[in-house]
């Protein structure tokens, strides 16, 4: 498989009321209940619907020099003078006209991507390892609970 180009968000888990993993589309993500919120609230449901659209416009971008970005759309209302004046500040980075962190490695391994998450932490008192192969038998990019899908 040819890892290296954009990958677009696809779905996200969440668990059913069995309490088994379920994948929504993003319409389906969008129009899910938010029970950990006051659905009567209108300010915290549009903060909840503008974390959720910014979500599923997130994209990963795997570039041919062993670098691996996270692209985050640049928040509604932006103007394009206070894009240039964050990014001129060194307050956000731009990649393909989207807001990036920095960016992680990635390497092939036995044909298979592997990438740094950065994530530390231990298991069972040991160093845990920050490098995960996150491309799945379905081909989806699996980040946390989302899975993205690569762009043709």
């Amino acid at each position: 498989m040819n890892y290296i180009g954009k990958w677009k968000f696809h779905s996200v888990m969440t668990f059913d009321d069995d309490n088994m993993p379920v994948y929504l589309t993003p319409e389906e993500y969008l129009n899910s209940p938010m029970p950990y919120i006051d659905e009567t609230d209108e300010e915290q449901v549009a903060d909840e619907m503008k974390e959720r659209r910014n979500m599923i416009g997130t994209q990963i971008k795997i570039c041919e020099d062993g670098e691996l970005y996270m692209l985050t759309p640049l928040p509604e209302g932006v103007s394009q003078a206070e894009v240039d004046k964050a990014v001129a500040a060194g307050v956000i980075r731009l990649v393909d006209g989207a807001m990036a962190d920095e960016p992680k490695r990635w390497e092939l391994r036995d044909g298979e991507l592997w990438f740094d998450t950065g994530i530390e932490g231990e298991v069972y008192d040991e160093a845990a390892d920050s490098w995960v192969n996150p491309v799945d038998e379905n081909g989806f990019f699996n980040f946390m609970n989302f899975r993205f899908i690569k762009e043709d």
